[in-house]
């Protein structure tokens, strides 16, 4: 009679599967926060990556997967992000944010920027690549004003036709809030996006 084989779900026995049971499906973990919970967190580490239970992100960075009928679903942007910096206050989002300002831009990014103040650089966290900027101010979350300003602000970087856009963002200007642009412009465009605008207001 063969001996029954044990699925690699179903072997994770006393620590480590008391590890796996404070595991919550869809949040990021770093390696420190386990160690807390782990009186051998490496190898246990290396078991919960073995049975699924977690995936890697990075070096010392973790997850534990949602499951759809599709299969495990990735972290949201925000978990992947906070795990990495340690930080709660930074702002997640792709370029192709700037197409809903109505300026004429079209493209769409396979890139996710993220504005903080900790980390700067290209990183790739799981199969995704973040471009990680380090920037003074930058608001809670996304606004027409800001996206415009950040749009001019970034303007080069961009596969639009610059003059195309330019034209749209200096006929389009009145359309927006003017207390709530002018404040985006102060605290988040750069010297020559205030240069412009202050020319295209005749100032």
């Amino acid at each position: 009679m063969t001996a029954a084989v044990s699925s690699p779900a179903t072997s994770l026995r006393g620590a480590v599967a008391h590890l796996a049971d404070e595991l919550r499906a869809g949040r990021v973990y770093r390696r420190e926060d386990l160690a807390r919970l782990s009186t051998a967190v490496d190898r246990h580490l290396r078991e919960l990556v073995a049975t699924g239970k977690l995936k890697k992100l990075a070096q010392g960075l973790y997850y534990a997967p949602k499951h759809s009928s599709f299969g495990p679903l990735p972290p949201a942007d925000e978990q992947v992000v906070g795990g990495f910096l340690k930080d709660k206050d930074f702002l997640v989002f792709s370029p192709s944010a700037y197409n809903a300002v109505g300026l004429g831009t079209t493209q769409l990014y396979n890139r996710t920027v993220v504005y903080n103040h900790k980390r700067h650089g290209v990183f790739k966290l799981g199969n995704r690549q973040f471009d990680f900027r380090v920037k003074p101010r930058f608001p809670k979350r996304l606004t027409p004003e800001f996206l415009y300003v950040d749009l001019l602000n970034n303007l080069d970087e961009l596969a639009e036709d610059r003059d195309a856009v330019l034209r749209q963002a200096c006929s389009k200007r009145s359309s927006f809030d003017p207390v709530r642009l002018q404040q985006a412009v102060a605290s988040f465009g750069n010297l020559a996006t205030r240069k412009r605008l202050q020319e295209w207001s005749g100032g």
